[in-house]
């Protein structure tokens, strides 16, 4: 996702938690009292030697409990859900919103692309299936 919104020298943190921390954290920052699919905390901390040179983007919080879910509603597989919420909290760390209607349609439509991309890179990546074979000894 990154590289496929073309980003160099940053950084952002991913926390993978359950239903229950996501819920303090959206109440204690959000003043919602209910848990949620993902939260985003943006930092945009510039480059700096503190930072090692890299521009600190913020966090990105996913309730895995939540996308199972919704992974589950939508009928598709957790990692693919997993990789939207993470999309959207990225571009919140972006500053990208979806306040309005014209917000939410890009936000979706650039949610979705960043899905795609992250399709597209596991499947060109991804190993086939380990193959043993053996070699027969002459004799």
């Amino acid at each position: 996702m990154i590289s496929h919104l073309a980003l160099q020298g940053v950084e952002l943190s991913i926390a993978l938690v359950d239903d229950a921390t996501i819920h303090t954290l959206n109440r204690d920052y959000r003043h919602k009292d209910k848990p949620t699919d993902v939260l985003a905390f943006p930092l945009d901390e510039k480059v700096s030697a503190a930072t090692g040179g890299r521009r600190l983007l913020g966090d990105v919080i996913v309730s895995v409990d939540t996308a199972r879910r919704q992974a589950g509603q939508r009928r598709r597989p957790l990692l693919d859900e997993m990789t939207m919420l993470l999309g959207h909290g990225l571009l919140h760390l972006l500053g990208y919103d979806h306040q309005t209607d014209e917000q939410e349609r890009e936000m979706t439509a650039l949610t979705v692309e960043l899905e795609v991309a992250a399709a597209q890179r596991r499947k060109a990546t991804r190993a086939g299936p380990l193959t043993v074979r053996r070699g027969r000894r002459g004799g």
